[in-house]
């Protein structure tokens, strides 16, 4: 015997309700797949795209790094257009994510390029600087001695003042792990730092939370906690950024909560995705140089 129409109506009904239960659970993050759904919907925002300009020229060089158990560790310096390579220009540290290394800066997110494109418009042009912060260190002092923050402060930076750079006070981009490792930077040195970007911060609030391999265990973890004091950071001209689908935006809009006064930036359509982090390279360099 066919179904009813009423059968098909109530059928077709509880479809739908399920259906809208299902977004429901989705939206709310009880069931996985919201970065999904909202990249398909086109939620997520554009993909950035790097400008298709020629970079200002480039120094790299190698050390053995004493601070970092012995790595050899490269750098690399991008100067704006028509900058000569020994002109005294403040310095901007650029701390690469998860699985990075000096190269991610440029052959990732094209920062060179971004730079090249609009420091003429610039008050303050920077030379923008990546170096080896280790893959997973998450720029923190590990068991092993392996100690990336103390390299950037003991041996960068001398390396970069010799070369004729400014390092009174320097300027901070970091994106996920980096941007970890540039707030940390930041609280321990607020002396130093004139100005910092933190883009997609990899946060957690508990130690059960972490991702494998970030930290060396629960001291680990609460000896570099970030939200445990604020304060150093408390009028620091200072910018985050955050996807709102990215899987740290709840903790970073914890962070940016305790932070006085709030900083610049905000919360994006986007995720925890290069497409989103060259989305906002351009304003973010921007304020860098206004700031500085």
């Amino acid at each position: 015997m066919p179904p009813s129409r009423r059968s098909l109506l109530s059928a077709g009904i509880g479809t739908l309700a399920a259906g809208t239960a299902a977004v429901g659970l989705v939206e709310s993050g009880l069931v996985p797949g919201r970065t999904m759904m909202h990249t398909a919907l086109g939620l997520t925002g554009e993909n950035g795209v790097v400008p298709e300009v020629a970079p200002g020229p480039e120094l790299s060089g190698t050390f053995t790094s004493a601070e970092r158990a012995g790595a050899q560790v490269a750098w690399t310096v991008a100067y704006p257009p028509g900058s000569p390579t020994d002109a005294a220009l403040p310095v901007v540290l650029a701390l690469h994510g998860r699985g990075g290394d000096h190269r991610s800066a440029f052959d990732q997110l094209g920062l060179d390029r971004f730079m090249a494109a609009a420091a003429a418009d610039w008050p303050t042009p920077f030379a923008l600087v990546s170096v080896d912060g280790g893959a997973s260190t998450f720029w923190h002092r590990r068991r092993n001695g392996d100690d990336p923050q103390a390299m950037l402060l003991t041996e960068l930076l001398p390396r970069l003042a010799e070369r004729g750079l400014r390092t009174d006070r320097i300027g901070l981009i970091g994106w996920s792990m980096g941007g970890f490792g540039a707030l940390l930077f930041a609280a321990a040195r607020p002396d130093l730092v004139g100005a910092a970007v933190v883009v997609s911060p990899a946060l957690w609030r508990e130690y059960s939370e972490v991702r494998p391999g970030a930290f060396d265990g629960p001291t680990d973890f609460a000896a570099n906690d970030v939200f445990a004091d604020q304060r150093p950071l408390d009028g620091l001209r200072l910018r985050v950024d955050c996807g709102r689908d990215d899987p740290f935006a709840a903790a970073t809009r914890e962070f940016v909560a305790g932070l006085t006064p709030p900083p610049a930036g905000g919360f994006q359509p986007g995720a925890h995705t290069v497409g989103y982090w060259r989305r906002m390279a351009p304003e973010q360099l921007r304020f860098l140089a206004w700031n500085l």
